[in-house]
């Protein structure tokens, strides 16, 4: 297949893109990073590996480094939006929610819809967007960042819905992952904190199926579960 992952610098981008190449896919991957983008190229240099540095708020520039994906792979089957920022922020910092909403609302939104609009064009391919368990209820800790996360499994519904309608081989997966041993994974007292190696294969296995959420690990599905129809008036009080 042909994989596009952005924001394949780190975290389960990175993870993803070992995983991919291990199993004989041709990989694109875009982040911000020039210096790790060319250190990947250097470790795969005997691999079909094509590498884009781009910063999805740079909303302007999106559409045309993804119109050079497109012309440099052919057709591209799979494409995992792994981009995304997540602060801890209980005094409600402006500056660091603002970050937020920017890339994982606008940038996010102007690239997802990008690969969509690339994926009505072309006939056929899938979309996979990283989301979060995060993303279920408000967290006063981090209210940005779970705002967004519910905004993106919103968008992605809609963009399924839409793909359905389009009578096209067309799929989109939502995947939530817990608590993933990255940077973003912020704060004391985190519980099964997952390697992100171990996430990818679970990430993978669920595009495979074309499951259309997923939620990653395993064992974070009866948390998803219990943190989705949580009552109110307990949840308030946690």
């Amino acid at each position: 297949m042909k994989i596009l992952i952005i924001g394949a610098t780190s975290g389960i981008g990175r993870a993803l893109c070992d995983y991919y190449i291990a199993h004989n896919n041709e990989i694109a991957v875009a982040g911000r990073r020039q210096e790790i983008l060319d250190q990947m190229r250097e470790q795969y240099a005997s691999y079909p590996i094509h590498t884009y540095c781009a910063d999805v708020c740079d909303i302007a520039s999106t559409p045309l480094w993804l119109n050079k994906v497109w012309s440099d792979m052919g057709h591209i089957d799979v494409v995992i939006v792994s981009a995304g920022v997540g602060e801890l922020n209980p005094q409600l910092e402006f500056s660091k929610e603002f970050s937020t909403l920017q890339t994982n609302v606008m940038g996010w939104t102007c690239v997802v819809d990008e690969i969509f609009n690339h994926f009505l064009a072309q006939g056929f391919g899938h979309l996979a967007t990283i989301s979060s368990v995060g993303g279920l209820r408000g967290e006063p800790g981090a209210p940005a960042y779970s705002a967004t996360k519910a905004f993106q499994m919103n968008y992605a519904e809609a963009l399924r819905k839409k793909a359905h309608k389009s009578h096209l081989p067309i799929f989109v997966t939502d995947i939530r992952p817990g608590f993933v041993d990255t940077q973003m994974a912020q704060g004391d007292g985190l519980f099964w904190v997952m390697p992100a190696d171990k996430v990818a294969v679970q990430i993978a296995n669920a595009i495979r199926r074309r499951c259309a959420v997923a939620v990653v690990t395993k064992r974070w599905r009866p948390i998803h579960y219990i943190w989705k129809h949580l009552p109110r008036c307990i949840y308030d009080k946690l």
